[in-house]
């Protein structure tokens, strides 16, 4: 194929199921996370090698506008192109918003929002040389709906999408596709860990009665990664079984 796919907050979870499955669509995969510890016990990187592909990860905090420069220069440099970038890095600090720390607060923007544009920006000028490109950006049913007890993921996730309908209209006429993704419910570690009864309200919410798989919003993210997707730009597709209705 020859093309590159950058995947931001990629050693694990989603992230990981994402890079997967544009490997197994034929990309050389470029992960990334912010520490070496997060590939420890993780065979994210063999598994991809093994079908075939370039696979190389590249340690920065996405938050940071320097780390995020170096690498993306050392991406262009070892792959040659930067032909999909997801920003898929992020965190979540719930609470209250009487109750929530201000520190919570803005980490959670700087990690999951100044991370989209940093690396939008500067992704974005590599495919504007190369006048094509995907930008898929994670954002969540929280940043369309709100969720109690998120007012800090919630607004991230928000702005992502707003973001992403910007990038749309200034990237556009160079043949850039810039696209969110706003999962649902997902089965994560971070489900494995609620209650019965917490599972069981987020469940009753839900049309098709059970959680998505990290493998469902890769799918839809590869679709948005490809070809099919040349004239989809600026749209927030839902993955959530029905969620909203």
């Amino acid at each position: 194929m020859g093309k590159t796919a950058l995947i931001t907050g990629s050693a694990r979870g989603i992230g990981a199921a994402i890079a997967l499955r544009l490997a197994k669509d034929g990309f050389d995969i470029a992960l990334n996370d912010v520490s070496e510890r997060s590939f420890e016990d993780n065979d994210i990187m063999e598994r991809i090698s093994a079908l075939g592909v370039k696979c190389e990860k590249f340690i920065a905090d996405v938050s940071d506008y320097k780390q995020c420069e170096e690498m993306v220069k050392a991406v262009k440099e070892t792959f040659g192109t930067i032909d999909a970038l997801v920003n898929n890095a992020g965190i979540t600090r719930d609470g209250l918003l009487l109750r929530m720390a201000e520190e919570n607060y803005d980490d959670v923007i700087r990690i999951n929002q100044k991370s989209v544009f940093n690396m939008t920006k500067l992704v974005g000028a590599v495919m504007l040389r190369q006048k094509s490109g995907k930008v898929v950006n994670l954002a969540s049913v929280a940043g369309l709906y709100g969720n109690p007890g998120q007012m800090n993921y919630s607004a991230s996730k928000g702005a992502v999408i707003a973001m992403t309908k910007t990038a749309a209209k200034e990237l556009g006429s160079r043949g850039i596709n810039v696209n969110a993704v706003a999962p649902g419910f997902i089965k994560t570690p971070m489900t494995d860990k609620l209650t019965d009864e917490q599972r069981n309200a987020m469940l009753a919410q839900i049309a098709m009665k059970r959680y998505g798989e990290p493998e469902e919003v890769a799918s839809v993210v590869a679709f948005l990664c490809s070809a099919d997707a040349a004239y989809v730009t600026g749209q927030t597709i839902e993955i959530s079984g029905g969620l909203s209705m």
